[in-house]
């Protein structure tokens, strides 16, 4: 093979770029802990659910409220004797009001009241389990689309350099020194990368865009996250204080439980509803009864015979031992969830710390030798391309683990619903 290789060193002198788009107008370069400050501050769903809370917490003060006191009247509008509608006869005519008021026995209120601060914490649990959705979601896009901007550049390296082989390869070709097989490995092995770069940006865009909603930042941004160095010690961690800080601090967790709360105080509020409430009221009659200007006291009490609320009661026992029940799967979900997310996150550590550090470094080396022998021509054509393939594909990886140790540290979170590690 007779073509120079002075070519190959060019891409050497690459160095290493940040993935641009030229459409956009504006690049963002942010870290996980600012997009997520930012995140809190403008994601619209987080905004919306807040107003679920407020709403409920409404309700409490509308249940503390007594009922309003009932004003009725009667007034005659035809006597038969005038021959005219809507006459009152100053001294024979009818005049009758009463005023009455409902009150609540076996403590109803109270109860209501007790219902509607359950409701509120389970609309607070809802809007603290939306954003540790949200946040987990967050931080796997953010972890997902630095690593795609990295692995980019190695497209990106591996395309000039590629390309360059091809010019070389076609010039010699031209001249009849090198076969047309070598020629068509190489322009396949230019194609391949090409189409690999471009199904990673179309993914880096897909992230762009869910990113870009999640932050609330504007459309035209282009969003250039940078992660923070996991390679130092691993965090020791400890599984019954883990799932310990998950009881305390995870939102569907807790949310269960207050449902439970709510399904207990509704029971007693339905029996509470088998007590009939008493009406207490006063009333005025000027001419119909027994005597003019006669005065009322009245009081009414419904006689719970046939309706005694029985069904509503029965309802609330089963809703409240179904709510046990889910809370038990939770509580055992919960641990599983826990001790799954630590040994993933202890497996990946140790794979990450052992081969990102050490066979990186060695691979890279190997990268140079090879580079070197090929332009010695001590290997041929066909094993430098072999090599080259392969060690595209291991960079790759290698930083595809630095994205999966990210995802671990992020399940991490998401089950104990605290940060245990900061991405």
């Amino acid at each position: 093979m007779r073509f120079k290789v002075g070519f190959l060193l060019i891409p050497l002198l690459i160095s290493t770029t940040v993935f641009k788009a030229s459409a956009q107008t504006d690049t963002l370069k942010v870290s996980f802990q600012d997009a997520e400050k930012q995140f809190l501050e403008n994601n619209l769903q987080l905004l919306a659910q807040k107003y679920n809370i407020e709403s409920n917490k409404a309700l409490i003060l509308q249940a503390k409220l007594w009922g309003n006191p009932v004003l009725s009247t009667d007034q005659n509008i035809y006597d038969g004797g005038s021959k005219k509608f809507f006459y009152h006869n100053s001294s024979l005519g009818q005049v009758f009001v009463q005023l009455s008021q409902v009150f609540q026995t076996a403590g109803k209120r109270g109860k209501q009241v007790a219902v509607a601060k359950d409701n509120a914490q389970v609309q607070e649990a809802a809007f603290n389990d939306l954003m540790r959705n949200l946040r987990y979601n967050l931080q796997l896009d953010f972890s997902q689309l630095a690593t795609l901007i990295q692995q980019d550049q190695v497209y990106r390296l591996e395309i000039a350099t590629a390309t360059n082989l091809v010019n070389g390869i076609q010039k010699s070709y031209d001249a009849g020194n090198t076969s047309m097989k070598d020629l068509i490995r190489l322009k396949a092995l230019l194609f391949g990368l090409q189409n690999d770069r471009i199904e990673s940006s179309k993914q880096i865009n897909d992230l762009q865009t869910e990113l870009k909603t999640l932050l609330g930042v504007k459309e035209t941004t282009y969003i250039a996250p940078t992660l923070a160095d996991q390679q130092g010690q691993p965090v020791k961690l400890d599984i019954p204080a883990l799932i310990g800080q998950a009881e305390s601090n995870r939102a569907d967790y807790l949310q269960n439980k207050y449902q439970l709360n709510s399904a207990s105080h509704d029971l007693a509020y339905q029996k509470a509803l088998a007590a009939p409430d008493i009406t207490i009221g006063v009333a005025y009659d000027k001419n119909s009864s027994y005597a003019r200007n006669y005065y009322g006291l009245q009081i009414g009490l419904p006689l719970p015979l046939f309706n005694r609320n029985q069904g509503n009661i029965k309802a609330a026992e089963y809703t409240l031992k179904s709510q046990e029940n889910l809370v038990k799967d939770n509580d055992l979900r919960l641990k599983n969830e826990v001790v799954a997310a630590v040994k993933q996150y202890e497996l990946t550590q140790e794979l990450f710390t052992t081969q990102q550090s050490e066979f990186n470094e060695q691979y890279d080396k190997l990268f140079s030798a090879m580079m070197k022998s090929f332009k010695e021509r001590h290997i041929g054509l066909i094993e430098f391309v072999d090599f080259f393939d392969t060690y595209k594909d291991t960079k790759l990886k290698i930083i595809q683990q630095q994205n999966n140790l990210q995802k671990a540290i992020a399940d991490l979170n998401f089950a104990t619903g605290t940060t245990v590690i900061k991405p």
